[in-house]
């Protein structure tokens, strides 16, 4: 039985090495394919419309929003400042609040109408179907035959319709998506971490893909969708909580084509708090696996190419590298004990698998970093100094693993969960104060103790390395515990805040409020 258990650990301990490998070859590929085509991704001059072209069509902004008391009004200012005829320019705003935030767009929304600005306050009673519903919706009031969406922490610079609607001369492009940038990427750590994952999605990612004709997505903002393109796909369906990948795979799988523009760039804040990005990468977690669930069967008997079908399912799937590397991590111990509570040697096997993991891990690990670090390069000018935060963004990745674990879990099997929506406090720069926006802190929970367990598992397995005299995985197990203690003491010291004695800041907008 023991020697039974042995092999079975060995067996799924290389599966476990072998599809974290392939994911890690998937960013090399990323990178070959965005420096062949990223010129086919770059902003066409001929493109960019004026406002003094009396053919421009109708086009419906729509700025979904839930409780976003704090950042509504700069949403709203950057939508109504958006160059466009003011006759062909319909600005919904979806409002399913529940708060104090209703009252202050109604006020907003009352201001820009007396400027002559076609604004329209949409608020529902109900979420159904959350954010998908809202879109759904405003479909049925919009007026434009093509649908611009921004979430409530995007500001599109003015010029952001004009340097985009003129791809849709191409009448088989139903969307067009643009890269997006950063509001407050230098705020803290974690902001700045997070600005390596964003930068690598958007800059190699996406190029990569539209750019070698292969299905890109929809981001779920920074976005202009064709009208007949949205109901030709069957419309928002909110079966999934990515309901902007769901449709756009339906729409690809209908014939659709996608324009990605990486040089216009429409700026976001970012999450600066652990458990309000934990939040969000539940929700895209859960939401990519759902849309597998519910895709890949068409995917795989469409007649699209094997090289479509092939990227297209990676793609879906590619959060399964969080389960795996729990997998991985939670196999080392018993590995590196096999010997000693099962006796099983078969010439030193284990010692020889242990290296030879710890060479694939490490030939798929550069794989993400190159990947993030490609994009930095091609970013930015001083690239090399920001370089410094790629660690940080790793030890983040492995310390979200339990989190979005839970996420795949529930979303392979069906279990049904609230939309956990991502609060946006406007924090802009180094000095604003996450403190005194405790309105809409994510209360932590439970599975930040886990967190914290993995992280004394990962120092165990540490200890056992050296006891056993296998040193081969250390490294990793060293990252990976600083990587799940520092998710988990953030998630835990900032459900404290709301216990502090409110700030003049907080004083202020409860008198407001």
């Amino acid at each position: 039985m023991l020697t039974f258990l042995s092999i079975s650990f060995l067996v799924l301990y290389g599966f476990d090495i072998v599809m974290l490998f392939y994911f890690g070859l998937h960013t090399y590929l990323m990178v070959f394919l965005y420096s062949r085509n990223k010129e086919n991704c770059a902003e066409d001059d001929t493109k960019i419309l004026s406002i003094k072209d009396k053919n421009l069509p109708v086009v419906t902004v729509q700025l979904p929003i839930f409780n976003e008391f704090y950042v509504v009004d700069r949403l709203i200012e950057s939508a109504c400042n958006l160059q466009y005829p003011a006759k062909k320019l319909q600005i919904q705003v979806l409002d399913d609040s529940t708060d104090e935030t209703i009252e202050k767009v109604a006020g907003l929304v009352s201001q820009y109408k007396k400027q002559g600005i076609w604004i329209e306050h949409v608020h529902r009673t109900n979420r159904k179907g959350h954010k998908a519903g809202a879109l759904d919706e405003g479909m049925a009031k919009a007026k434009g035959d093509y649908i611009a969406i921004f979430d409530a922490d995007f500001t599109p610079d003015s010029d952001f319709l004009l340097r985009t609607m003129g791809y849709f001369d191409d009448e088989s492009i139903g969307m067009v998506q643009t890269r997006w940038g950063h509001i407050n990427e230098t705020y803290n750590i974690l902001t700045k971490a997070q600005s390596f994952g964003i930068d690598g999605h958007f800059m190699i990612e996406q190029v990569a893909r539209n750019g070698s004709n292969l299905w890109m997505n929809f981001n779920g903002t920074a976005g202009i969708w064709r009208r007949s393109c949205i109901e030709d796909a069957g419309g928002w369906e909110h079966d999934t909580l990515t309901e902007d990948f769901d449709l756009s795979y339906r729409a690809e799988l209908k014939g659709w084509k996608f324009r990605y523009i990486k040089d216009v760039v429409c700026k976001a804040e970012i999450p600066a708090t652990m458990n309000a990005y934990k939040a969000q990468q539940f929700r895209w977690c859960k939401g990519s696996i759902q849309t597998a669930v519910k895709l890949i069967p068409r995917i795989w008997k469409s007649n699209e190419s094997w090289k479509i079908k092939g990227e297209a399912i990676t793609h879906l799937i590619n959060y399964s590298v969080h389960p795996l590397m729990i997998i991985n991590i939670l196999l080392t111990a018993p590995l590196l004990l096999m010997e000693y509570w099962a006796g099983f040697k078969m010439e030193d096997l284990p010692m020889e698998i242990l290296f030879g993991s710890a060479a694939f891990l490490s030939i798929g690990s550069m794989g993400p970093v190159i990947f993030y670090a490609y994009s930095q390069r091609e970013i930015h000018k001083n690239w090399k100094s920001k370089l410094i935060y790629l660690p940080v963004l790793v030890m983040i990745g492995t310390g979200i693993a339990v989190m979005n674990t839970y996420a795949w879990m529930e979303a392979v099997f069906g279990i049904q969960s609230g939309f956990k929506r991502t609060p946006k406090l406007r924090i802009e720069k180094e000095g604003d104060s996450l403190q005194d926006k405790i309105k809409y802190v994510v209360p932590v929970d439970y599975r930040a103790f886990l967190e914290f367990f993995m992280g004394a598992y990962c120092v165990f397995c540490i200890y056992l390395s050296f006891m056993v005299g296998k040193p081969y995985m250390i490294g990793f197990m060293v990252l990976y515990s600083i990587g799940f203690f520092y998710v988990s003491f953030l998630s835990v010291a900032e459900s404290f805040w709301k216990f502090k004695p409110a700030t003049k800041a907080e004083k202020e907008l409860r008198a407001v409020a």
